[in-house]
């Protein structure tokens, strides 16, 4: 599978030329990524012409909406992205657990779709994908896929989509509203945790020179974008977050692993803050935690390998949360039943209204905040912070089904009761592992079966990764890559609300 190295430089003339024509003919701007980091910075004109924008529609100008800062209405910009502070009443532990909501995002109303974006465009910058000729194929478990046609989409390509035939209704139904042909959509054998099969279709397709594979778990731009943009967005949160609580610290970053691009953030809140970073993963898929396998359906967290781009040397905690938790949860979260559990209990209302923004590793990555706190030993005084990466309406056909598999078919108030007892208040410190040296060598050393033996990196490109230095030595790519950005809106001449 193709890994192209992170170019910072023009490396096809006549194909960036082609690509600076098409732009012009479709009259699009593309924001640099630190506009998008500090959406502040975005012109007026832009912000003035998004006002008559649907943030659904495939225009050019919701790029300018790729970033954290959107409010609920998914129009507006807001000074601090959306979020909620969950309580005690709800997670058992005193630690504030806060979490952003990804749903705000437009297109495919979750963030993944800022990570095909800052995939895609440096590699159109210096004219290594031509968007006249090839078609760009987005591996993925759904979000990421999604975001990648939609991306696509807007800049003029084909993009197709490989991802499990298990997963959710309703991203196949997304996929089939946005894809040039209806053979864009791959479905392999599988479902969450079937990564390989991805891989597989992706070799095969990596054989036509007209396809070009934007591999999020290999993808190093995938991890750059996180950090630089998702970051110092969560660190807003934070700050946001202290103003009444003054003595909180940021004690750990939360992210189900994935592609474990959203990882990416950790280390810029490791930096800033001296954050822990949490990597979760699905008990029925352990590959951290104990080598393991399996399937789960937490979708959005594909397992069975560990991502190239997962900087593991720097990660503190491994925790594993259970398929069972989440599917229960979704089911409380979002059904009358659990809404009259969670208030008995004192949840606050503006919390309960807040739970349907979480899709399942959304869930899962608050389990994971709530073992980590446990584990940690932390106190009302450490903040963690985690990402809700989609919402609850990517998983409505998952109600039903939770219900028949969990609950032997009827769900009310006292199994709602007992999820929460079980899944939220009762989550211990099993599966919970403080990483050593050792645990992250051991950890990084399982990434070798799939990325020199299958994928066929050489052997010093991977080794070069357990080294911080190599992952500070990729952040210098960012502002190049704004430059070649801002030199290629020039030479196409478009100007903003044209």
């Amino acid at each position: 599978m193709s890994r192209p190295a992170l170019e910072t430089e023009i490396v096809d003339r006549a194909v960036r030329d082609r690509t600076v024509a098409l732009f012009r003919e479709r009259r699009i701007v593309l924001p640099t990524l630190s506009e998008l980091a500090h959406p502040d910075t975005i012109p007026a004109k832009a912000v003035d012409a998004l006002a008559s924008v649907d943030p659904d529609a495939p225009a050019p100008l919701n790029l300018f909406r790729v970033h954290w800062h959107n409010g609920s209405d998914r129009r507006s910009r807001v000074a601090i992205p959306d979020h909620v502070v969950l309580p005690s009443a709800l997670t058992g532990v005193a630690s504030p657990i806060i979490v952003a909501f990804g749903n705000r995002f437009p297109m495919i109303r979750a963030h993944k779709v800022l990570a095909a974006y800052g995939c895609l465009v440096p590699r159109l910058m210096t004219g290594q994908f031509d968007p006249t000729r090839h078609r760009a194929v987005w591996p993925s478990t759904g979000n990421y896929c999604r975001g990648g046609v939609a991306i696509s989409r807007i800049l003029g390509c084909r993009g197709v989509a490989v991802l499990p035939e298990g997963m959710s209704e309703e991203r196949f139904d997304w996929l089939g509203k946005w894809v040039a042909y209806p053979g864009d959509i791959i479905r392999t054998v599988g479902t969450e945790s079937s990564v390989k099969e991805i891989y597989d279709k992706c070799a095969e397709l990596d054989a036509d020179p007209g396809n070009v594979i934007f591999n999020q778990f290999s993808e190093f731009a995938n991890h750059l974008i996180h950090l630089h943009v998702t970051g110092p967005a969560l660190e807003r949160v934070f700050h946001a977050v202290r103003e009444t609580s003054p003595a909180l610290r940021l004690a750990a970053f939360v992210s189900a692993s994935g592609s474990a691009g959203t990882l990416g953030a950790g280390d810029y809140l490791k930096d800033q803050h001296g954050a822990q970073i949490v990597a979760a993963e699905a008990l029925e898929c352990p590959t951290m935690l104990y080598n393991g396998f399996g399937e789960h359906n937490i979708q959005g967290i594909g397992d069975k390998h560990i991502p190239y781009i997962h900087n593991v040397i720097n990660t503190d905690v491994a925790v594993a949360v259970s398929d069972r938790a989440t599917d229960e949860l979704n089911v409380v979260f979002n059904t009358a039943a659990g809404r009259s559990a969670l208030a008995a209990r004192g949840v606050a209302e503006e919390v309960i209204a807040a739970l349907p923004h979480f899709g399942f590793s959304s869930i899962c990555n608050v389990i994971a905040a709530i073992k980590t706190a446990k584990r940690l030993g932390f106190g009302k005084d450490d903040a963690i912070v985690t990402v809700a990466t989609d919402g609850a309406e990517l998983y409505a056909t998952e109600v039903d089904k939770a219900v028949a598999k969990r609950f032997s078919g009827v769900f009310d108030r006292d199994a709602a009761e007992r999820s929460l007892d079980q899944h939220l208040l009762g989550a211990g410190i099993e599966h919970t592992l403080h990483l050593f040296p050792l645990d992250r060598d051991r950890i990084f050393n399982l990434g070798y079966f799939t990325w020199v033996e299958q994928q066929g990196v050489p052997l010093p490109d991977f080794e070069r990764r357990r080294s911080q230095a190599f992952w500070r030595d990729l952040r210098p790519a960012i502002p190049v890559w704004d430059e070649l950005i801002r030199a290629f809106n020039a030479d196409t001449g478009v100007t903003l609300g044209s």
